[in-house]
């Protein structure tokens, strides 16, 4: 099978984007499959290289619909990097001319438009309540965190250390903790512990913060089924939010990331907004086989 492509990324976050809007595109591989071809394809030796494969597929309740898998080969519900590629991608390609796109993922319909150049995007509201994140209750430490409490500040140890998390949902699972130095911060050790804490049985995203002023702050991110990415759209968003609700920022928060710049307003209607650049970097076409 050969396979049409486009190689895209928001700030380093970077992605293999297929039109699988034919009926002989990759939509019709069933999800093992895709899941399996989606490690092959984001291999950075022997393939393409991304952090994930995005479908472009159609929809019934939306103009489009989009389908992610992590370079683990895990199906996710949400990646705000990619949903902007993804509508840069579509009005790149006049696959449609409507001002603001709606664009229907497992976590919801997304809208989002271009704006002077950049791709905002309504991210929707931010969840906090544990069986939406989701979070196993019965799994933490019923002593300090009631039932019906939300995770903001709680201490969870992780190999003798106790790191204060705050967490919630942008549609896909999401740890935020402040810390001193997000540049000198272990990521790559604490991070896959955090992922796989057995509080989180859907794994989840962490986000270490560094508060820079009370309006903009510094991120690393550890994406659940991709390790340590350039940017995270909807971790910028829950690092926003999370930052806000303990005090140390605003609702307007610049988010420093390694590839570069999101800006995140918290607004007056509860929906979270972001906002950043979007690049094509080149067209291909690969010969595949569906690997097992």
């Amino acid at each position: 099978m050969k396979i049409e492509f486009t190689k895209m990324h928001g700030l380093g976050n970077d992605f293999i984007v297929v039109n699988a809007m034919k009926e002989s595109s990759p939509a019709n591989l069933g999800t093992d499959e895709l899941s399996r071809l989606s490690v092959h394809l984001c291999n950075r030796r022997f393939a393409i290289g991304a952090d994930q494969l995005l479908l472009l597929c159609p929809s019934q309740r939306a103009d489009f619909r989009m389908r992610i898998f992590n370079v683990d080969g895990s199906e996710v519900e949400m990646c705000g990097n990619g949903i902007r590629c993804l509508a840069r991608y579509i009005r790149d390609r006049g696959l449609s001319e409507k001002k603001v796109l709606a664009i229907e993922t497992p976590a919801g319909i997304i809208r989002s438009e271009i704006c002077d150049g950049l791709v905002r995007v309504d991210m929707g509201m931010p969840e906090f309540s544990p069986e939406k994140i989701p979070i196993d209750i019965q799994k933490t430490n019923s002593t300090v965190l009631p039932e019906t409490a939300v995770f903001i500040k709680y201490p969870l140890e992780v190999e003798g250390q106790v790191l204060d998390i705050t967490c919630l949902s942008m549609g896909n699972p999401h740890c935020v903790i402040v810390v001193d130095d997000a540049g000198t911060f272990p990521v790559s050790y604490y991070g896959p512990m955090i992922e796989n804490h057995q509080i989180f049985p859907r794994r989840t995203n962490v986000e270490f913060v560094e508060i820079l002023n009370d309006k903009e702050i510094k991120m690393r991110v550890w994406e659940r089924g991709a390790g340590e990415t350039m940017a995270c759209g909807t971790g910028a968003s829950a690092a926003a939010v999370a930052t806000s609700l303990i005090g140390i920022t605003g609702k307007d928060v610049t988010v420093h990331l390694p590839g570069g710049d999101l800006f995140i307003e918290w607004a007056e209607d509860g929906h979270i907004y972001m906002a950043g650049p979007a690049v094509t970097v080149f067209d291909g076409s690969i010969n595949i086989e569906v690997y097992g």
